[in-house]
């Protein structure tokens, strides 16, 4: 699919790209869906030991990938799925909604959240998907 643009961030973006073979975002025209985000630090590529560290962090890789994509971030997110480990978790829910409530004060996406029993890096909880729109001028 030569005719779409793919993108991965510095550092664990790249990596990823090189040793995994997928990027961490990809633009449909108008359009930016990007990877499951963890609560990886971009630069060590540790996930946060932290579940509120790890969630939030992970807030913070989607902007990071939807802005490396050329948008402008979570204020053109439409939908976001979840995937958790701690789908009943209080706490986590608690946290989750701060961070919608935080990055995307003026607007309510469509949801879905996904209860698994693991996920692909050891110790990570929580990996959100987003897809936004970037309607260009």
């Amino acid at each position: 699919m030569s005719h779409l643009q793919y993108f991965s961030y510095e550092s664990f973006g790249t990596h990823i790209r090189e040793v995994l073979s997928y990027s961490q975002a990809v633009r449909i025209g108008d359009r930016i869906e990007i990877s499951g985000q963890g609560g990886w630090d971009p630069e060590t590529h540790q996930v946060h030991a932290g579940l509120a560290e790890e969630i939030n962090q992970a807030f913070a890789n989607v902007e990071l990938a939807l802005k490396d994509a050329g948008g402008k971030g979570w204020s053109q997110v439409y939908r976001v799925r979840i995937f958790t480990t701690l789908v009943t978790d209080q706490e986590a829910i608690g946290v989750l909604v701060e961070n919608l409530r935080k990055w995307m004060p003026d607007h309510k996406p469509v949801l879905t959240c996904v209860g698994v029993s693991e996920l692909a890096l050891p110790g990570m909880r929580v990996e959100i998907e987003a897809f936004a729109h970037d309607e260009r001028d």
